[in-house]
């Protein structure tokens, strides 16, 4: 008899042994996809990051900033049927708000809201009034230019239509918002900013990432590895928005 002859065959799975195997397998799926589907909830449904990307909240919000907003407080849209949870309240003035901008109804944008329905804007001198009254400027706003401009730093009396909301951006003098492009309407909303949850800081000297290039994004990792504890901003690390 050869020595293949005499080594011996395999013993077969045992059907139960299978079942096991496939059992464990699918609770790990089933895991998995519940796992997923609460992610995909929390993140449309409750809570989600965003990253600024421009200077026109400045210094309330800084170039590099990621922040957590709540998305429940005004009524969280249901992912795939986009029905609307009850709000807890509506949008007030004082709020920093995460909208889609009303011009493709697609981009995220961050601003004030200093205005809701019913209520009359007005700008004088770059001072802003509500209703007859000044609406005091927030703690880390700011104006960068001295002129008085038209339309900027002179508006209105503009009267809120019903379901919308005035934005305007904390750097007053370098922000794109409703004195430009009108209110927004309740349904472009999507929720509160509440905190900095990191915060980079932009370095013009970092080396970019290109597809040409195969070897820009391991140099980018080695660069932005170097410069890690300077570049972040640890004092803004988890501050309260207000």
């Amino acid at each position: 008899m050869s020595k293949q002859q005499q080594r011996k065959k395999p013993k077969p799975v045992p059907r139960e042994r299978q079942g096991d195997i496939f059992d464990a397998i699918w609770d790990n799926v089933k895991s998995l996809l519940i796992a997923v589907v609460l992610a995909m909830i929390i993140k449309t449904s409750i809570v989600e990051a965003y990253k600024i990307p421009s200077a026109s909240m400045e210094d309330t919000l800084l170039i590099g900033d990621f922040l957590i907003a709540n998305k429940f407080i005004y009524g969280a849209r249901l992912p795939l049927v986009g029905w609307r949870l009850p709000a807890l309240r509506d949008p007030e003035p004082g709020d920093v708000i995460i909208f889609k901008y009303p011009g493709d109804r697609a981009t995220n944008y961050i601003k004030r809201c200093v205005a809701v329905e019913g209520q009359t804007v007005e700008i004088r001198n770059k001072v802003l009034y509500i209703d007859g009254k000044v609406f005091e400027n927030p703690p880390y706003s700011k104006f960068t230019e001295t002129d008085i401009k038209s339309g900027r730093d002179n508006f209105g009396p503009y009267h809120v239509p019903r379901g919308s909301y005035f934005m305007m951006g904390d750097n007053r003098d370098n922000s794109y918002d409703s004195r430009f492009w009108g209110p927004v309407s309740r349904d472009l909303i999507l929720g509160e900013a509440l905190f900095v949850h990191w915060s980079w800081e932009p370095d013009m000297n970092s080396p970019k990432a290109t597809v040409s290039d195969p070897l820009s994004v391991p140099r980018l990792f080695v660069y932005n590895t170097y410069h890690f504890f300077e570049r972040v901003r640890w004092s803004r690390l988890f501050n309260i928005i207000h």
